[in-house]
């Protein structure tokens, strides 16, 4: 994608919904996978390999408008963002960690949706995401879609423009000239090294998302319960309790899960504006 040919507005918004909505369908299957491994009930309670599409209805309303959110604000900040040239990979990694706050305003209430439907949080009460969503809200409100909103982090994308750069550098010496297939493997390799640095924080959202539910269908409210403690107290109250396999529950389907889909991901979002400008060029 040359920088020349900066992909506008709508260009960025149907590349990254086109790009999310295939990648959550596909891997579907391992996030359930890696979401049952993280809950603090075992794989086997929170539904083992049965029903891993449960949930899926929420991800299909959700994924394309969150991808498109961030693409259209990391697209766009990334070109207007006063920062010097030469800081590059800098402007991009702040370019994409205010895209990730601005599509977790999607993101975050289809990932509690999610995650409990995943894990028959509730049941027999619920048995599809719109039951789902419906039980969230009477239970908790508009606070209880944005459980976990302050432990969601952005790494992968950052790390994905370090790499873009470097690889575009070392094969063309033209930082800007990324082919497709370059991209997918850019994208699965950084996406890889996030997802098994941040799997504890994968697993404090997972556990965050499940247990402050938890706590309110049973009315408890101790303030001394793990799931009120600060997140960096609750990550070592899980270490304490469980050790430190706890922290790293689901790191194989979890980095298997974002490695491959870094290459769909990115390789299909570039893919398609590299389609959008061959088509303006023309023959």
């Amino acid at each position: 994608m040359s920088s020349v040919n900066a992909p506008t507005f709508g260009q960025s918004l149907i590349a990254g919904g086109l790009a999310g909505t295939s990648v959550d369908l596909l891997f579907y299957p391992i996030d359930s996978i890696k979401t049952r491994l993280q809950s603090n009930h075992g794989f086997y309670k929170a539904g083992g390999f049965r029903g891993i599409y449960n949930g899926v209805g929420s991800v299909i309303v959700g994924s394309a408008p969150g991808a498109a959110i961030f693409f259209c604000t990391y697209d766009t900040l990334k070109h207007v963002l006063p920062i010097p040239s030469y800081l590059g990979p800098i402007n991009h990694m702040v370019s994409a960690s205010i895209g990730e706050i601005a599509a977790c305003l999607i993101r975050v209430p289809t990932e509690v949706i999610k995650t409990r439907s995943q894990t028959s949080s509730y049941g027999a009460l619920a048995n599809s995401s719109l039951a789902t969503a419906r039980l969230v809200w009477k239970t908790n409100g508009l606070k209880g879609f944005y459980r976990g909103f302050n432990t969601l982090y952005f790494v992968a994308i950052p790390m994905y423009e370090i790499f873009k750069q470097r690889l575009s550098y070392l094969l063309y010496h033209k930082p800007s000239s990324l082919r497709p297939y370059e991209a997918s493997i850019c994208g699965s390799a950084a996406g890889g090294i996030a997802a098994a640095l941040t799997t504890p924080l994968d697993v404090l959202k997972t556990r965050i998302m499940l247990d402050l539910r938890k706590i309110h269908l049973h009315l408890c409210q101790d303030p001394s319960h793990p799931s009120y403690l600060p997140p960096v107290r609750r990550l070592g109250e899980i270490y304490a309790s469980e050790g430190l396999r706890a922290l790293f529950a689901g790191v194989i389907p979890r980095t298997m899960w974002i490695s491959a889909g870094g290459a769909v991901f990115l390789g299909m979002y570039e893919w398609t504006i590299d389609s959008f400008n061959s088509s303006q060029e023309g023959p």
